[in-house]
């Protein structure tokens, strides 16, 4: 838990931190004119720039506790050389191997939902969003960029997949993954439940809590600068038609996909409340802290509270939605293999009728000709945020990498020869290396062991030909290597930031054969296609998307300067020593 004081709300600090991050992200330069020139040599070597950060990014302007955005310079190419040394020349040399995009962490969120805890944000700070309500508008607006983009800056390869590395949903509900499906495939949706002729969430309960945006009601948030939109509510929950992507595209799933707000195990306890009349918009604050303790540390203790809150405390009457309802991982797989969301394919998006039937939500996919792409599960059905993989999940990952490599090490370090075939191997996952410490039995195969993200990446090192590793989970970009002391048993563990909370990335990456021994890993990050300044009298499709931005910029409950992460963990070049065999 992190407490937030009542002072650092009223002060803003939240998006003077942003500010703050966004200069440190050019403080490697000694003046504008040097961040110019390295744009500009970023711009030399790319096949295109234009949609990308590379070109553009969001940039704060004026001044105030609520600060604007603006269009900003971009951000140049960052070469990272710590596991292999770039040779001169490689730009004329390159040969694109595979180009594809990854979205993170679109929390898609029913924030009419009977089952939220919005009154927790004090202390678990993703519990309530002032842009939350735009969290469809926004996912679809970063579709539209993706369609836009003719394909890899440096490349030029069209995308062959995108992948979304979990928390698809934000609270486990069937509603919020049809949004999901909906947003990828194209079709028509209306981001509303309960009544579909107004809004019944806590942004117009007259509380002081929560940012009241169709009010003249000086919540907290206005007081902290934050405007009056007249017709906010209504527009964000008005039907429209999401255009779907181009390409084909997959799916991982992660623990808000899995989990009651990403941390309560589904034991089906709470599926009435979902589903019902009575919403809690308010606590007071020592149940508030109770809740949020019980929440990280006894989620038995976490349901029986809220069923206590929801049958006597102060509550909202709402519309209820059998639509709310839960899924489990079987409904999960079963859901993408509807052929109203088949969309530009491929059938299933990585799951098939197998997966539909065993709730086993992993699998493999080409990314491209030569490269595998790999899906891992990382979630723990026993709750809490963080992941880790079954026994037999990893005896099944181990299988696939020896079907796909000619040659590997033991676990003494020597060299096995034994496989047929030999591919590049990109992995993904929701979580990432440092988040898979939750080794608590899986309720439903009590006996299996849990394996920790350390092993994981012991085993990815004994196959030369795993490149990179892509997740989410941290909404926080940061790029990490792995195997500094061995080339050929390196490779990148590539993060990327959510598109729920500022700076709603995604990112595009491409692999390249350089023909002088080593490979390049492009990260290229994206914006969605919405304009970079608001108009707070458009609730347009475009002005909802720009607005869902801004307002995510300024949440301050946020992390902002955490999340940015460092220019080195932007658009960079990651060398790679190409793996031994090729």
């Amino acid at each position: 838990m992190r407490p937030y004081s009542r002072r650092q709300f009223v002060t803003g600090s939240s998006a003077v931190a942003a500010a703050a991050a966004l200069t440190l992200a050019d403080s490697r330069f000694a003046s504008a004119a040097e961040r110019d020139r390295a744009v500009a040599a970023t711009a030399a070597r790319a096949v295109r720039t234009d949609g990308t950060t590379l070109e553009q990014a969001a940039t704060p302007s004026g001044a105030g506790t609520y600060r604007r955005l603006a269009s900003g310079p971009g951000w140049p190419l960052v070469v990272r050389n710590e596991l292999a040394a770039g040779v001169a020349g490689r730009d004329t040399r390159r040969t694109g191997l595979a180009s594809f995009v990854q979205f993170t962490d679109m929390h898609l969120a029913d924030t009419e939902s009977p089952v939220r805890f919005e009154y927790l944000a004090r202390y678990i700070d993703s519990a309530y969003r002032p842009q939350e309500a735009l969290t469809v508008r926004g996912a679809a607006s970063l579709v539209e960029r993706i369609n836009s983009l003719a394909g890899g800056p440096y490349t030029g390869a069209p995308f062959s997949a995108v992948m979304a590395t979990g928390d698809n949903t934000d609270n486990h509900e069937l509603v919020e993954l049809d949004w999901y499906l909906s947003v990828m495939s194209g079709g028509r949706i209306t981001p509303n439940t309960g009544d579909p002729s107004r809004y019944e969430g806590v942004q117009n309960s007259g509380s002081a809590g929560y940012w009241n945006p169709e009010s003249t009601f000086q919540d907290d948030y206005k007081k902290a600068g934050f405007p009056q939109v007249p017709g906010f509510l209504s527009a964000s929950g008005q039907p429209f038609t999401a255009s779907g992507l181009r390409t084909p595209w997959y799916t991982t799933v992660g623990n808000h996909d899995d989990s009651i707000e990403g941390t309560l195990p589904d034991l089906g306890l709470l599926n009435s409340l979902y589903t019902g009349d009575r919403k809690i918009e308010g606590v007071d604050d020592d149940t508030a802290v109770k809740l949020a303790d019980a929440m990280q540390h006894d989620p038995a203790q976490a349901a029986l509270l809220l069923a206590r809150l929801l049958a006597g405390g102060p509550i909202r009457r709402v519309t209820p939605d059998a639509r709310r309802a839960t899924f489990t991982p079987k409904q999960f797989a079963q859901a993408h293999l509807d052929p109203a969301h088949t969309g530009p394919g491929p059938f299933g998006h990585g799951f098939t009728q197998a997966a539909a039937s065993s709730g086993k939500l992993y699998y493999t996919f080409p990314v491209s000709e030569g490269v595998l792409g790999i899906s891992l599960d990382t979630t723990n059905r026993a709750g809490w945020a963080d992941g880790s993989i079954g026994t037999a999940q990893l005896h099944w990952l181990e299988s696939v990498l020896q079907s796909y490599s000619t040659h590997w090490y033991d676990t003494d370090g020597k060299v096995v020869r034994r496989g047929s075939q030999d591919q590049l191997v990109v992995l993904f996952s929701h979580h990432t290396s440092t988040t898979m410490g939750n080794t608590l039995p899986d309720p439903n195969n009590i006996f299996e062991g849990r394996h920790t993200g350390t092993e994981l990446v012991d085993l990815l090192q004994r196959y030369p030909n795993v490149v990179a590793w892509v997740n989410g989970h941290t909404h926080a970009n940061l790029i990490t290597p792995h195997g500094h002391a061995v080339p050929e048993r390196a490779f990148w563990e590539i993060n990327t930031a959510s598109h729920v909370d500022f700076p709603q990335h995604a990112r595009i990456i491409e692999v390249a054969d350089n023909a002088d021994g080593t490979l390049s890993l492009f990260t290229t990050l994206v914006e969605s296609a919405a304009p970079y300044t608001t108009d707070f009298g458009d609730t347009s499709e475009a002005g909802l998307a720009a607005l869902y931005r801004e307002l995510s910029f300024n949440d301050p409950y946020a992390t902002p300067a955490a999340k940015l992460g460092a220019a080195a963990d932007h658009n960079t070049e990651l060398l790679l020593a190409r793996p031994f065999g090729r």
